[in-house]
């Protein structure tokens, strides 16, 4: 893979969710990982193993058995060999294998170690399970996800898994490895979901603490509270978003909406208002199809989306003028974001099986046709 990460090597213990987000970004961005799968060619998760997989792309794999003193010194080897390693098991797993901070930095004192829980390495709740509903609701984020009268709703998995844990891991990596680059020395990196989600809403404290925002559910410019910043179903059943927060906006959402004249619209931010309003333009929109909608408000300053599929959006034209998606194994997935200048990344690679790889990596940590075998013929590999 091309990219501003190239030549580097991160070593992924195999896992799911938030931790191969962070192997698919540092992959996407060039550097070469290396994911250490399970022998027996299993992962944890109800998720199948697949090419298809979006979040296991870009990657080499080498199956290991860990469960074995080989495995683990093979482990140790790779690793030595390696920039940084994520890691994604409750706190403890790994110094149990043997294979935790304090042994994979003696190896290697330039080592990054990141490691990827919903709790944290410390605190009550870090010896317990827990998925992203659970990580964004003790976060203070789940609370303000939702309309009023409703109940909070989880947007997916994007905000825990994805926004606060892989992305802020992979933020993490990065910056503890430009460190390396300056001359420090190798750290470890205790990305936890609860704090990356609430730096997330770092925002949405400050509005608080301003005085601007409610903790009641649905009753914020930004939550659907506002009639100027929601979406609305239209004549066929489709629904369009409209965020026309900044005053020139709103009043080119009333000019094309031919709403100019009525004077209810005037009074933009009295929250008193704003439920007869928003019965106003749920009226309006669902007048036109969406395609209608689009006519007149696509490529104004309304600020102004169809609200798409991801089948639709990968057919849409600015999205295919981008070049945002690309037929990969199984169908369409994003391209890597963001883009550079200079460093252009390549096309993600489909995800490999378990062990695809493993005597290719063997091979580059010295190992020759008759130590490979030997490993293979021990159960250490597979």
């Amino acid at each position: 893979m091309a990219g501003p990460l190239s030549g580097l090597r991160i070593v992924e213990f195999a896992g799911i969710g938030p931790g191969p987000f962070c192997g698919m970004m540092l992959a996407d961005h060039g550097a070469e990982v290396i994911r250490i799968d399970r022998a027996s060619g299993t992962r944890g998760g109800s998720q199948p193993i697949s090419n298809a997989d979006v979040l296991a792309r870009g990657r080499k794999s080498i199956a290991v058995n860990l469960k074995s003193p080989e495995g683990v010194a093979l482990a140790r080897k790779l690793c030595a060999s390696a920039d940084g390693i994520i890691e994604g098991f409750r706190p403890g797993v790994m110094e149990r294998l043997g294979l935790g901070p304090d042994e994979l930095l003696k190896d290697n004192p330039k080592l990054v170690y990141g490691r990827m829980t919903g709790w944290g390495q410390t605190g009550p709740y870090s010896p317990w399970a827990g998925h992203d509903i659970n990580y964004i609701a003790l976060a203070g984020a789940l609370a303000h996800f939702g309309r009023a009268g409703g109940k909070p709703t989880p947007p997916i998995n994007m905000i825990g898994d994805f926004g606060g844990g892989g992305m802020m891991l992979a933020f993490g990596m990065s910056s503890a490895l430009l460190n390396v680059a300056r001359g420090g020395q190798g750290q470890v990196i205790d990305c936890a979901m609860t704090d990356g989600t609430a730096v997330l809403m770092a925002m949405i404290h400050g509005m608080k603490n301003m005085g601007v925002w409610s903790e009641e559910l649905g009753a914020n410019m930004l939550d659907t509270g506002a009639h100027f910043y929601d979406t609305y179903e239209t004549a066929d059943g489709k629904f369009v978003s409209i965020g026309s927060i900044e005053p020139q906006f709103y009043a080119e959402l009333r000019r094309i909406a031919g709403l100019a004249d009525d004077a209810e619209f005037d009074a933009q931010h009295d929250r008193a208002k704003w439920g007869g309003l928003k019965d106003k333009l749920t009226a309006l929109f669902k007048s036109k199809t969406r395609d209608e909608w689009n006519a007149l408000m696509e490529h104004t300053d309304v600020c102004y989306a169809p609200v798409l599929t991801m089948s639709e959006a990968a057919q849409h034209p600015h999205n295919v003028a981008r070049g945002t998606f690309f037929d990969g194994a199984g169908g369409k997935q994003p391209m890597p974001a963001p883009r550079y200048s200079q460093t252009a990344n390549s096309t993600p690679q489909p995800a490999p099986m378990p062990g695809d790889d493993t005597d290719a990596i063997l091979a580059s940590l010295g190992f020759d046709e008759a130590g490979r075998a030997a490993l293979r013929d021990a159960g250490t590999v597979a």
